[in-house]
């Protein structure tokens, strides 16, 4: 097993470069890149530069910089400042042997390390994502074995339109909801409308900070959970359902094993095993990629918001340095996922199969 350890974790090295690479790429050749963001702020604090230009005809035909009576020496100075004046060979080598001691750089518009850009931000997309991860496997889990055991009952056939309801409701819409029953909207005002904690939570008795805490993070997390049910209870009900029907099942009744120990003696252990191995995507998507209109919705400030704020300005060191450790944490998780399964499951070995 240990064997097999260091080889999934070599392996991340390729495939950490070959997401990185192919991102640089597509980086590279997408237009409005940061120097166009910059001068276009540029020429949006002097407009009258550009006009100056125009009037005096000092522009060059197919230069869409020197149309805009962009100055080349500032050019030239923006793209030393943003290291855009060596190879793209030489720049993404440079992350490389910069990632490699988790040196993540500077924002180029906001003149902070992204280190503690995502370190600052992590908080609430951990809060965010955990509670949702939290709330959906304890009901998820549970409903699903129901469901599997009522197979075909009323109890089965109303619980499954329900979260199939729940599934067809994005989750921003079911934000919208939520604030505007909830949140002061039209009708209730019971739960804060922005961020995790109130202005006076410095003031607040422990328990106090608790009751703040999950006063602010209760809509958000039942907005980010209501498109996860569905499919966790669907997939825990059917692989029980599957597990069941199988001759070990038949042969341990048969034997007048209880029922409780049939079901988690020996069909939970079997039927855990797909949802386990779903569990790694599902945290990563909980965590960062779907949070996003959540966390603007709720006005939450976290990793999806800072991915797709950078994205938009074309902040290349933090859409890198973003990428880089969601793409390790996926392969980190993934890895521990399989240590799960064989933790689950002792006739699992990855070593031998491989060997």
């Amino acid at each position: 097993m240990a064997n097999y350890i260091l080889r999934r974790l070599l392996l991340m090295i390729p495939t950490l470069l070959g997401i990185l690479l192919l991102n640089f790429i597509i980086v590279q050749v997408a237009p409005g890149g940061p120097i166009d963001q910059m001068l276009a702020r540029f020429e949006g604090m002097d407009s009258n530069a550009s006009t100056r230009l125009e009037s005096s005809g000092e522009t060059s035909g197919g230069d869409t910089r020197n149309a805009r009576g962009i100055d080349p020496r500032l050019e030239a100075q923006l793209e030393k400042q943003f290291g855009f004046d060596k190879p793209p060979v030489e720049r993404f080598v440079g992350m490389l042997a910069d990632y490699a001691t988790f040196d993540l750089g500077d924002s180029f518009f906001r003149g902070r390390p992204v280190i503690d850009l995502i370190v600052e931000r992590l908080p609430v997309s951990i809060s965010l994502g955990l509670w949702t991860t939290l709330l959906v496997y304890s009901i998820s889990i549970p409903l699903g074995i129901r469901k599997a055991l009522r197979h075909g009952s009323r109890f089965d056939v109303w619980t499954s339109g329900l979260i199939i309801v729940g599934y067809a409701v994005p989750g921003f819409l079911f934000a919208i909801f939520l604030i505007v029953v909830f949140a002061g909207g039209s009708y209730l005002d019971w739960f804060p409308l922005r961020g995790l904690t109130s202005p006076d939570f410095a003031d607040l008795s422990w328990w106090g900070k608790i009751q703040d805490y999950f006063w602010h993070i209760a809509l958000p997390v039942l907005a980010s959970a209501i498109g996860s049910f569905a499919t966790l209870t669907m997939l825990t009900k059917n692989s029980f359902l599957d597990e069941i029907h199988k001759q070990y099942v038949l042969t341990a009744r048969a034997k007048g094993a209880g029922e409780g120990r049939v079901l988690y003696g020996h069909v939970f252990r079997n039927a855990m095993l797909i949802i386990i191995a779903g569990l790694p995507s599902a945290l990563v998507g909980i965590f960062f990629t779907g949070s996003l209109l959540i966390e603007v919705i709720f006005s939450l400030d976290g990793l999806g918001l800072l991915g797709f704020e950078a994205v938009m300005q074309r902040d290349y060191p933090v859409i890198f340095g973003t990428l880089y450790l969601y793409t390790l944490i996926g392969l980190v998780l993934k890895l521990i996922s399989d240590l799960t399964y064989v933790w689950v499951d002792p006739r699992i070995d990855f070593a031998t199969r491989e060997a």
